[in-house]
């Protein structure tokens, strides 16, 4: 793999994330019944990113769970022999809430409705949004997100890269070119 260009550094995804928080908390006129569930594992950190955000500009504390889709996956058989099985931990009820999903890259759709089978298996919410850093389209299934950080036009050769400090030790996001 051969990385073309660095497309965020750590600012840029900090300018981001300020922004979705901004729009979570316009578009649902507050965030009173508003919880993020971060998709494992890059959409975890980011999803507490995003409450730090939303409890400095509104003095909410927003519940934040942990989302694994594994077992939701479509692609499961093709991932691995013995796929890695993270912890899904959502310490509140969802019913009747509104879930924002949030996650890193948006490509197919694939991951967000393993998610959203993963939401409705554990309650009932009023509704769910997307959130992700970057969408670089190519989408498999009719979804979008709600909330997007950056929409970064990708061939199919290509990858995003998201790195994130909580798991990376860097924030940056780059694409690289799938050498074969």
């Amino acid at each position: 793999m051969l990385e073309k260009a660095q497309i965020m550094d750590g600012v840029g995804i900090n300018r981001a994330l300020t922004r979705i928080a901004h729009e979570i908390i316009e578009r649902n006129k507050g965030v009173q019944e508003v919880v993020l569930v971060g998709i494992q594992r890059r959409g975890v950190p980011l999803a507490f990113r995003l409450a730090e955000k939303i409890n400095e500009y509104e003095g909410v504390e927003i519940p934040v769970g942990i989302l694994d889709i594994t077992l939701y996956r479509d692609d499961l058989s093709t991932l691995a022999e013995h796929p890695v099985i993270n912890s899904t931990y959502i310490p509140f009820d969802i019913n009747g809430k509104i879930v924002v999903m949030v996650d890193d890259v948006l490509y197919t759709g694939r991951t967000a409705r393993a998610a959203m089978d993963a939401l409705i298996d554990l309650g009932r919410p009023a509704s769910i949004q997307l959130a992700v850093l970057i969408d670089r389209g190519h989408r498999e299934l009719p979804i979008r997100a709600d909330y997007v950080g950056k929409n970064l036009p990708t061939s199919r050769n290509e990858i995003v890269n998201v790195q994130v400090m909580e798991v990376d030790k860097t924030n940056k996001v780059t694409i690289a070119e799938i050498t074969l």
